[in-house]
């Protein structure tokens, strides 16, 4: 069990890695105005997504064991606000919430795996609590990725293997027998 709880937590840490990864190559490749552009009424700004997904991870993964994920002093609905006057505050509020789930995560224990968390008065176990956050930030990063691409246009640099590039990335990564 301890190598296996163990594997599940170093197999979500990369996990959530990959994905701050993949949106801070998106939001690097944008002037500072276009994190505030929506491209339509109803679809929010990079900036507001970016806020939403720091104060979600502050909130779940802040006494993570022992208090509900739904946390008495998050304001869910401000979090859709564009608030944060400067890219530096942006990216401060942003990596707060990642810094927040990285040390949680990475203070885990093996028995931890067993116990059950409250999410919203919803009691689940660590794992699901995790999956639930993974697939949270990979949804919302999916957002992120594809509203830079759409706002970057021809200056877009690809982030993950490019259009027509699957065979020789294979043959750079794997060699000559894929």
């Amino acid at each position: 069990m301890t190598e296996l709880a163990q594997a599940m937590y170093d197999g979500a840490i990369a996990a959530f890695r990959t994905h701050k990864g993949l949106a801070d190559k998106a939001i690097v490749q944008l002037a500072d105005e276009q994190l505030r552009v929506a491209l339509s009424p109803d679809v929010n700004s990079i900036a507001q997504i970016m806020k939403h997904v720091a104060g979600n991870l502050r909130s779940r993964w802040t006494d993570f064991l022992t208090t509900d994920g739904e946390k008495p002093w998050r304001n869910r609905d401000e979090e859709f606000v564009d608030t944060l006057a400067t890219r530096e505050a942006l990216i401060a509020e942003w990596e707060s919430g990642w810094e927040r789930l990285f040390e949680t995560l990475t203070a885990l224990t093996p028995e931890d795996a067993g116990k059950m968390v409250t999410i919203r008065g919803e009691s689940i176990s660590v794992p699901a609590a995790i999956d639930r956050s993974l697939a949270h930030c990979g949804y919302h990063v999916g957002q992120i990725v594809l509203i830079a691409r759409v706002l970057a246009g021809d200056d877009w640099s690809t982030i993950t293997i490019e259009r027509g590039g699957s065979e020789a990335y294979n043959k750079r990564v794997w060699g000559k027998g894929h």
